[in-house]
């Protein structure tokens, strides 16, 4: 089965019946060394959502990491908007933290399990690789995944490493952003509101509204397009050239800036147009359409695969890090489209941009049980009200549902 690789959430999954937008599947009857918990799992992300139900089997890996090792799997279902047409996955493989594990954090995840019991060091490093390719649709241009350590072959230069600030999603500190150089000139905590992660199961670099719209007047004010359709920005049309045509110098670089392991220093990744202006395949005989590969979320800042395929990312756990090098894959007609410089000054930002209070996922819940525990009681004291004497009658509802915030890539096109 081909999974999925998601730094954005923690449970391994893969389909367990059959489904008409996979092609192979997991039967767990032929398994002689499947055995069922018997426990339904749910998880939802901001596109799709599966059920199903956990369980654990026996892996090996394939290569480096020799033997035999028990690992949780849920086998999937049913699902909603998860498997879809034209995509070549049949499940997930979820390298976040317990912290995202469903249905509790008490769900051992693959990376955990694999850890513990092959002894390996507690860190796994990610190469995406597509940069300025066509967009198939199949989400799979390739790459590689190492558990275990780093690969010496997969990056050039040095790695610059930012602290992981919280242990549930791979949540960084973002200090600026610059646009062909400029910095845009925002309160450094508008780009970790609320929150900056490291998802590789997002398709898009996702930016808060407010840091979006900065970004998109940014790009348009400094390209050298004059006129250009809003509905491009916001990923509902397509921009097309001649096929002799390439857009990529028409548009800036984009930097993010992330403080480095010494606080007082920062370093800048940096991806060129040809990373966030992709070409989508197969629209037009003698056009090549472009899409932007930058969105807004409400949610948080999410470094997706649109900069990720720009650099080989180490998710180094053991030191609570995560690594940046430029990738050699991330070249488009022998130019690298890919950077990182540093060190720079933190001197003209805040000490600490990340909100000191986390709401992540455990906090969500208690402060959902204590505003249901609330209206329960303003509910009992109204229902006493009511009946001496009886006026009229209210219907309360808890519409308050918390769900995974992971952002499920779809496929490499809309």
């Amino acid at each position: 089965l081909n999974i999925l690789v998601d730094t954005g959430s923690s449970n391994f999954a893969v389909a367990g019946v059959p489904d008409p937008d996979v092609t192979s599947y997991f039967n767990s009857k032929l398994s002689s060394t499947y055995k069922s918990q018997g426990i339904e799992v749910t998880v939802k992300y901001s596109q799709g959502s599966w059920t199903g139900v956990l369980g654990t089997d026996v892996i090996t890996m394939p290569k480096g990491i020799y033997g035999s090792y028990t690992i949780n799997i849920a086998t999937i279902l049913e699902s909603e908007n998860f498997f879809l047409p034209g995509v070549k996955w049949h499940g997930i493989l979820g390298l976040a933290y317990d912290a995202l594990a469903k249905p509790s954090s008490s769900v051992e995840t693959f990376f955990d399990s694999l850890v513990r019991q092959a002894k390996i060091p507690n860190v796994f490093s990610l190469q995406m690789c597509g940069a300025g390719l066509p967009v198939s649709g199949s989400g799979t241009n390739g790459g590689s995944l190492v558990l275990g350590g780093i690969e010496p072959s997969l990056y050039k230069g040095d790695i610059w490493y930012t602290p992981i600030k919280e242990e549930w999603y791979y949540q960084v500190e973002i200090l600026k952003l610059e646009v062909g150089g400029q910095n845009l000139e925002l309160d450094c905590r508008e780009y970790n509101a609320d929150k900056a992660i490291v998802d590789s199961g997002t398709t898009l670099l996702r930016l808060p509204q407010k840091v979006f719209s900065a970004v998109v007047q940014a790009i348009a004010r400094t390209s050298l397009i004059q006129e250009f359709s809003s509905g491009f920005w916001t990923g509902s049309q397509l921009a097309c050239w001649d096929k002799t045509e390439t857009p990529w110098s028409l548009f800036p670089k984009l930097s993010i800036y992330l403080r480095d392991e010494n606080s007082s220093r920062s370093f800048r990744i940096s991806v060129l147009p040809q990373l966030y202006i992709q070409p989508i395949l197969g629209i037009g005989e003698n056009l090549q359409c472009y899409r932007f590969g930058i969105s807004s979320s409400t949610n948080a800042l999410v470094i997706g695969a649109t900069v990720m395929e720009g650099f080989y990312v180490i998710f180094d756990r053991a030191q609570r890090r995560v690594g940046f090098a430029v990738s050699p894959c991330a070249e488009v007609d022998g130019s690298p489209v890919s950077e990182i410089e540093g060190p720079f000054t933190t001197g003209d930002v805040a000490s600490n941009c990340v909100s000191s209070v986390s709401f992540h996922e455990p906090v969500l819940w208690i402060a959902s049980y204590a505003l249901m525990s609330l209206c329960g009681i303003i509910l009992l004291v109204l229902i006493i009200l009511l009946l001496i004497p009886p006026r009229c009658q209210h219907r309360y509802t808890d519409n308050d549902v918390v769900n995974d915030e992971s952002s499920l890539v779809r496929h490499r096109w809309k």
